[in-house]
């Protein structure tokens, strides 16, 4: 009786070691995962009074592949990339954030491929010109209220959006920089 239970028990362990089969787990609805590959050209230190109207990063790369590498692709798991959002959390004191930025962008990952954006902008308009990076405006006083610093540093957080051609809807994982921003 014994041996039997044994059996039963290897066959069941070998059952579902069976049935994972080296499968990738995500928290996405399609059959790929989207990576932010690789980017350049991000200005660590910024100077509010000098930045034209947006904040950029150089170029970003995504990277499109399947979950499971040993099954077959198609065409389906190419990725309209759609939107992608930025946000906002202070290092170092200060509870103040510049507002999320979200931007629809246009972009096809195709599988196994990537997709490359450049100048792609962190921030614009509506994080730079209102409190707490205004503050650090010559013509505001060229500190923060909040610190009284003339040093603001943000963790800034970006996130693209996208659906397969098949339909499923997918992300990447977010992607954090840290900048800091002076007069």
């Amino acid at each position: 009786m014994k041996t039997q239970a044994r059996t039963w028990i290897l066959l069941l362990v070998l059952a579902v070691g069976l049935g994972c089969s080296g499968d990738r787990v995500e928290d996405t609805e399609g059959d790929v995962i989207l990576t932010v590959s690789d980017f350049d050209g991000l200005a660590v230190q910024v100077s509010v009074g000098a930045v034209a109207g947006n904040y950029t990063i150089g170029t970003l790369t995504i990277s499109n592949v399947p979950k499971n590498p040993r099954r077959a692709t198609s065409g389906l798991m190419d990725v309209e990339i759609r939107t992608y959002e930025v946000t906002y959390a202070r290092v170092g004191g200060g509870t103040q954030t510049p507002t999320t930025l979200v931007r629809d962008v246009l972009g096809l990952a195709p599988i196994n491929g990537t997709v490359t954006y450049t100048n792609l902008p962190l921030m614009g308009l509506e994080q730079l010109d209102n409190p707490p990076l205004s503050d650090l405006l010559v013509e505001n006083g060229g500190f923060d209220r909040e610190t009284n610093s003339q040093r603001i540093t943000l963790t800034l957080t970006i996130t693209f959006f996208g659906r397969t051609i098949g339909g499923d809807r997918v992300a990447t994982e977010p992607v954090a920089f840290t900048a800091e921003f002076v007069p």
